[in-house]
């Protein structure tokens, strides 16, 4: 086994921490739902999201999985993933009446296909996500600032709940080397933008802008169009 020294023991375990902050940070935006303040819920969100984006190149830089070989931090963030990406979002959908009344239920979806779509050893690629990743805080903030229709809503959710079966590759935005400098800087300026439309929703500015940042996702999708291809054959 191999030995390292206690500073750098303790980086590691430091990036550790760093991680599991997306834990309270999922309690304080799970109380805000419930207190009624969704867009303190949103801005909480984009903070966890902030860490989970980060976390990675800390890991990597710091290499906590030859320093800490006991300790599994990609299991942890796949639990903090799966708080922040789909179970919190899908309570939004239910807190907040998003659905058609009586079609509650269908909010299981999401999380049986994310449940699905973790558990599977080829959800990621070295390149890709493989099946549609569990973006469903970015998709249900969407369909929040856009103020669609109960019935959209459903249909929305339940139509990409199926495509996390559907084995096509994804862009993955820190690693797929397909115009990797527009996704990265893109996505930057892009999360920016909804992290500053999540706190003023009702701004009179607030619905235009959210249409012009669908430009986003729009080229996300048709990237990851190139990229299956790519890599399917």
């Amino acid at each position: 086994m191999e030995s390292f020294s206690p500073s750098r023991r303790a980086a590691a375990w430091g990036v550790h921490a760093y991680t599991a902050m997306g834990l309270p940070l999922a309690l304080l935006t799970a109380l805000a739902l419930v207190h009624g303040e969704p867009e303190r819920f949103w801005v909480l969100n984009c903070v966890a999201v902030f860490v989970d984006a980060t976390d990675g190149t800390l890991a990597r830089r710091v290499e906590v999985r030859r320093v800490i070989p006991s300790f599994d931090g990609r299991r942890l963030d796949d639990i903090v993933d799966f708080i922040t990406f789909t179970f919190l979002p899908v309570l939004f959908l239910v807190l907040m009446d998003m659905f058609p009344v009586g079609w509650s239920w269908v909010a299981a979806a999401p999380l049986l296909a994310s449940g699905y779509g973790f558990c599977q050893e080829r959800a990621k690629t070295e390149e890709s996500f493989v099946g549609f990743p569990s973006y469903w805080n970015i998709g249900v903030l969407y369909l929040w600032l856009l103020g669609t229709t109960p019935w959209v809503n459903l249909a929305i959710i339940s139509f990409f709940s199926l495509l996390v079966f559907v084995p096509v590759h994804y862009v993955y935005p820190t690693k797929t080397r397909i115009l990797k400098p527009v996704t990265v800087w893109g996505g930057y300026a892009w999360a920016l933008t909804m992290f500053v439309l999540a706190m003023n929703p009702d701004a009179p500015w607030a619905h235009a802008t959210t249409i012009v940042t669908l430009i986003y996702p729009a080229y996300y999708f048709v990237v990851s169009a190139v990229n299956h291809r790519r890599n399917a054959t």
